[in-house]
């Protein structure tokens, strides 16, 4: 099949999925609205999901949909506050290299009033505050990212997802950037705006709000918490189809595991079936799959490790993505980071540092401008003759390297659990949810750090403590089978990356009576603030 006729095969999947989902969604909203009974005498509970879908039906768009239709279901008053073009930009259609280029609000009205159809909506349209507008005119990016006003720190509100729209690190001080945070500083005034009347007017049980890091949602959970309104975040979780829902912030993905929880003989194999799908590439993450195929290491690379007395894989992240503000507390960020790990490099010219770039740095329409490979290139560090790069386009196996490695650094990658778990030592450079676990080393301090990068470089073995894989197969377990929710009796994945569409299923099912699912949220939201599945014993 030629390149025309899979681009045509394509567009016509990717129609016709829609077209169904479309009628399902229709189907959904009527059969919950005629069913609906609402409990007056309760507080509504309060849905913000600006930044998740445009085109179609994200993940995070379904978790919260049918969450508000289930609680609707059981008489618990939900109001949607939804966005009408209530912005000048957004981290959906932010462009830097066209900064005029104004936001496809159409499409995601229409998404909104298909997801919302029959029930409560409070929709907001955008006016200018004219008095910000003249204090931030001119302003730098510097002093752009530290604007404060009525007491709304808006620049650091904006500012994780200004640099996941942008897809970089550093902000450069030119007009096009300049211009864009000043519109994204005036859109999340209106928001601020516009929830603060909401709340006033409607005061809610909890608000359940997208990520929390996206600037509308970020701003929405900054309104409500100085109000002491109880917020939920939600994210997509660690098993195909599933939600991460929690009174803290998705993108951290706290969790707690009881101390006493420790996997049975079924549990045990259930995770050792998962884990062996991982070391083959097979699984996804907010329905990409980031490895087609995976390759074993190449003879070359092979011959160059058996030159060295030693070989130390080092894994990236994506520097723009919503997690890293939550994990740059050691460093002040990746970068910074690896430029420590080089000073290393220059002077232990024995060890082979082979520093692999996050498989989902170049995805297409989401590749990082401030790339690891951009990094490497700066630096020189391709110019070093103990250093290989791995780009996120080639598909060599992390696991191999793992097993050859006297051991591992990482920043903050999940990757860190599995090479705990093949028994390699692993040091973290970036906070993560499992860090606050021994189950990896995590210096406290940039010194410490180094010194136990020269530690280990110099040591003959690296010893890793047996409670550190007992944990990360708690923690492993825990992540994935007792805090992810899933969904996957009422989604499936879309023709379209990235997206889902609904099935065809008995929207009765939505009740808790029926979806354990919704029942875990509604007992999350109103009970024991866990959403922490039932620990089997």
């Amino acid at each position: 099949m030629n390149k025309m006729s899979r681009s045509f095969s394509g567009r016509f999947k990717y129609k016709m999925y829609e077209a169904q989902n479309i009628l399902r969604i229709g189907r959904l909203t009527r059969a919950v609205a005629k069913k609906a009974k609402v409990n007056k005498e309760q507080k509504p509970v309060i849905f913000f999901n600006a930044s998740a879908r445009i085109i179609s039906t994200s993940l995070n768009a379904a978790f919260s949909s049918l969450t508000a239709w289930g609680l609707r279901l059981t008489g618990v008053p939900v109001k949607h506050f939804v966005c009408n073009a209530g912005m000048s930009r957004c981290v959906l259609e932010t462009r830097y290299d066209e900064p005029s280029y104004e936001p496809a609000c159409h499409l995601c009205t229409a998404q909104s009033q298909r997801l919302t159809a029959g029930a409560s909506v409070e929709w907001f349209d955008y006016q200018e505050n004219n008095s910000l507008k003249k204090k931030i005119i001119g302003l730098t990016v510097e002093e752009l990212s530290e604007v404060v006003f009525q007491d709304i720190p808006l620049g650091k509100l904006v500012l994780p997802s200004f640099r996941w729209a942008l897809r970089r690190q550093y902000l450069p001080e030119d007009d096009a950037t300049q211009f864009l945070l000043t519109q994204f500083i005036l859109s999340a005034y209106n928001v601020a705006n516009k929830f603060k009347k909401l709340l006033d007017e409607n005061p809610p049980a909890v608000v359940v709000v997208f990520n929390g890091q996206m600037f509308p949602e970020a701003v929405a959970r900054f309104i409500a918490q100085k109000q002491d309104i109880p917020v939920v975040t939600h994210e997509v979780s660690f098993q195909p189809l599933s939600g991460f829902f929690t009174y803290g912030e998705a993108t951290a993905f706290p969790i707690e595991i009881p101390e006493d929880f420790e996997l049975n003989e079924i549990q045990n194999l259930e995770l050792d079936e998962y884990l062996g799908k991982r070391f083959q590439g097979s699984f996804t993450m907010a329905g990409i799959q980031f490895w087609p195929e995976m390759k074993s290491l190449s003879q070359e690379l092979v011959n160059k490790i058996e030159k060295f007395e030693q070989v130390v894989p080092i894994f990236t992240n994506v520097v723009f993505d919503t997690s890293q503000p939550h994990a740059n507390m050691v460093f002040e960020n990746m970068f910074t980071w690896l430029d420590s790990i080089l000073e290393k490099i220059k002077v232990h010219p024995e060890t082979l540092f082979v520093i692999r770039a996050h498989p989902d740095e170049h995805r297409e329409g989401k590749a990082s401008v401030d790339s690891v490979q951009k990094w490497l290139l700066k630096n020189q560090v391709d110019q070093l003759p103990n250093v290989v790069f791995i780009d996120s386009n080639d598909f060599i196996s992390s696991y191999d390297l793992i097993a050859r490695a006297k051991f591992v650094i990482v920043y903050n990658s999940s990757i860190a659990l599995e090479a705990t778990l093949m028994g390699a030592a692993v040091l973290c450079g970036g906070k993560s949810r499992f860090t606050a676990y021994d189950t990896m080393f995590f210096p406290a301090t940039v010194p410490e750090y180094q010194e136990k990068i020269e530690e280990f470089l110099n040591t003959e073995n690296v010893d890793v403590p047996d409670k550190f894989i007992m944990n990360a197969r708690r923690f492993l377990y825990f992540q994935n089978w007792q805090v992810s929710l899933p969904f996957d009796d009422f989604i499936e994945e879309h023709a379209l990356n990235g997206y889902v569409k609904f099935k065809n299923f008995n929207p009765e099912t939505l009740h808790p009576n029926q979806s354990k699912t919704i029942q875990k949220i509604v007992d999350g939201l109103f009970e024991d603030k866990s959403f922490t599945k039932k620990v089997a014993k």
